[in-house]
């Protein structure tokens, strides 16, 4: 028996009666009782504003799965341009198919001269490198005739693989300028995330970059690939329901990312660490946290009331990173600080466990990078995921121009007071 729903107008005794899929019901119920009634959700809480087949996300059972594989098996078994590639065509490339993505990503790496020398170099000396990175990605789109050309499938195919082979040199770029460093060109013998690495950290002719923390890299890269209706990615759909192109969507993703409360998370977590300073100090971090004098952060998550499972690949991978890197001073905090919160009711009611956050900001210190890059590492394979919504959107049918409405609470119509009697 199909699953409904009835909606009775009290004003006026009309009801109506549509189905449930997937615990989802057409907002169109509520313009058949009445046309100008609306839904007031702040934030979209309960707003369905699109079908996706892309990520599928249970936050009661800590699920994670990219077009249907779980998140646990591709950070095992793939590469970041397996699972880019993935996201993007929604099956998991043959041999052949990720060879050829793989040669097409690595030689589309390289940036025109003048983004660096012109661009780039007009920027403060001490800008943040997610502002430069953001506005870099806008400009890049005009380099290309063929950027806004996005109902050209082959031509929205070369915007694509441009923006995934050309993020990782643009967040390099921001980062090497801010650090008064030479820019490194991109090395095609490397891979993915070897080749990002080195032209982060590269000094002298040394292209050497340990295979552990290259495919920490990576695996940080698939697990931030993509993470369903968040704010980035809705910004991303939102502009490019007005037809806007790639580019300009993605930079537009990334500034929504820029916001602390969204891309700024790990940082939180890092300098909460640093605060709290040592193991004696946990307790009575706890306890203001409690009294409501303090905040928790990398626990608990808007969409997961179970442990995320991001999490704990995360700190499997930190101890990988450890082991050549030496231990973060911050991880011996961040483990009494999980396992004190895990034995407390005042958490575990709360459901507050940690998240994708928690450790990753430590392996990202761990490899080199400073705070002010956290953002801008999160971007860079986020992108993918973007891409891949940008397009499932565009050959949606139902979608049109995002257009939400308002719940108006000003004045009523007033008459013009001429300055003078003001």
């Amino acid at each position: 028996m199909a699953e409904t729903i009835t909606i009775i107008d009290d004003r006026t005794g009309k009801k109506v009666t549509v189905p449930i899929t997937d615990g989802v019901f057409p907002s169109s119920a509520l313009r058949e009782l009445d046309p100008d009634l609306r839904v007031y959700d702040p934030a979209y809480l309960s707003t369905a504003a699109c079908s996706s087949a892309i990520t599928y996300l249970d936050g009661d059972a800590g699920i994670l799965r990219y077009r249907g594989y779980p998140i646990e098996q591709l950070a095992e078994k793939s590469t970041f341009l397996e699972v880019a590639y993935l996201l993007l065509n929604g099956n998991l490339p043959t041999a052949d198919e990720l060879a050829k993505w793989t040669y097409d990503v690595t030689h589309h790496t390289m940036i025109h001269e003048n983004m660096r020398k012109r661009f780039v170099d007009g920027f403060h000396y001490d800008a943040h490198p997610m502002g430069m990175f953001i506005s870099s990605v806008a400009a890049l789109g005009t380099f290309y005739d063929d950027a806004k050309d996005i109902f050209n499938k082959p031509a929205l195919d070369r915007q694509t693989l441009r923006l995934i082979a050309k993020v990782p040199t643009l967040a390099a770029m921001a980062y090497r300028f801010s650090k008064g460093l030479s820019f490194v060109q991109p090395e095609n013998s490397l891979s993915y995330s070897a080749n990002f690495l080195n032209m982060m950290f590269k000094i002298g002719n040394d292209d050497t970059v340990d295979p552990v923390l290259a495919r920490a890299m990576d695996i940080l890269f698939i697990l931030h690939a993509d993470h369903e209706q968040n704010c980035g990615t809705t910004a991303m759909r939102v502009i490019a329901s007005s037809n806007a192109d790639p580019y300009s969507a993605a930079a537009g993703a990334s500034a929504a990312l820029y916001g602390p409360l969204h891309g700024g998370a790990n940082e939180a977590v890092v300098r909460m660490l640093e605060e709290i300073g040592s193991l004696e100090n946990v307790p009575a971090f706890i306890q203001s946290v409690k009294e409501g004098k303090g905040r928790l952060m990398g626990f608990g998550h808007r969409v997961y009331k179970n442990y995320d499972p991001r999490a704990t690949i995360i700190k499997k991978t930190a101890y990988d990173v450890f082991a050549v890197t030496g231990k973060n001073p911050l991880l011996d905090i961040a483990l009494k600080l999980e396992e004190t919160a895990l034995k407390d009711d005042y958490f575990v009611q709360r459901k507050l466990y940690p998240n994708v956050d928690f450790y990753s900001g430590l392996i990202y210190q761990a490899l080199g990078f400073p705070v002010d890059m956290f953002t801008v590492l999160f971007a860079i394979p986020r992108t993918a995921g973007w891409l891949a919504h940008f397009a499932e959107l565009l050959g949606d049918k139902e979608q049109k121009i995002s257009r939400p409405r308002q719940w108006y609470k000003g004045p009523d119509e007033r008459d013009y007071v001429p300055i003078a009697a003001r």
